[in-house]
């Protein structure tokens, strides 16, 4: 199975997940700047669903792309959590009273 084989037999997938990133950019761009630390805080330590949910494609791929894709999503989705984490520990910084 090639590439261009895979993007022929799931290009629905791919629309329906190309229209949610414009979903998602044109949602997060009208929420007020104020907001978004603890929206962000609270969306990564979420995706760590995606992890769980990336580890199972992996331990059920048959094919090596599948591997590639579900090892892929590992890792963004862990500097997602972590990335989340340090902003929140960044923030979280800010109000702490200074000795």
């Amino acid at each position: 199975m090639g590439l261009f084989q895979f993007i022929h037999e799931h290009i629905q997938i791919i629309y329906l997940v190309i229209l949610m990133i414009f979903v998602g950019i044109e949602l997060i761009s009208h929420v007020p700047s104020v907001l978004h630390t603890p929206l962000m805080s609270g969306a990564n330590a979420i995706h760590g669903v995606v992890i769980i949910g990336a580890i199972i494609v992996m331990g059920q791929a048959e094919e090596t792309l599948h591997l590639i894709l579900g090892f892929i999503a590992v890792v963004l989705g862990t500097l997602n959590v972590v990335g989340g984490f340090v902003v929140t520990d960044r923030m979280l910084e800010m109000f702490k009273k200074k000795k």
